[in-house]
C-alpha cells in the first residue's frame, strides 16, 4: 500500500509541477492566482500521501498549515484586485475617460 501512496504522490508532484508553467506564463492575474492556489493544494496532497505512506503525523500538521497559508492567500488577493477595481473606478471621468 505505501508503494501506491508514494507513486500516487510523485504523480501529483507531476501535476503540481506542471501548474508552474501556468504561474510563469498565465496571461493575467487571476490565472495566475488560480495556478498558486492549485500549487497549494497539491503540495498539501503530496505531504498527506507522503505522511500516509510513511507513518509520519507530523505530515499532516504540515499540510495543514500550507492549506491554510493558501486561503489566506487567496483572500489577500480578492482584497488586493477589489482595492485596484476600486482605485479604477475612480481615476475615471463622467464619461469613463481616464
Amino acid at each position: 500500500m505505501a508503494e501506491f501512496l508514494l507513486s500516487m504522490a510523485a504523480f501529483v508532484l507531476l501535476m503540481v509541477a506542471l501548474g508552474l508553467l501556468r504561474v510563469a506564463r498565465g496571461p493575467g492575474h487571476a490565472d495566475r492566482m488560480m495556478a498558486a492556489q492549485w500549487l497549494g493544494t497539491g503540495a498539501s496532497g503530496v505531504l498527506l500521501l507522503f505522511g500516509a505512506a510513511t507513518g509520519e503525523a507530523a505530515m499532516v500538521d504540515v499540510a495543514l498549515t500550507l492549506a491554510l497559508l493558501a486561503a489566506f492567500a487567496s483572500i489577500a488577493f480578492v482584497k488586493f484586485a477589489a482595492q485596484r477595481d476600486l482605485a479604477a473606478d475612480e481615476g475615471q471621468g463622467e464619461r469613463g475617460e481616464p
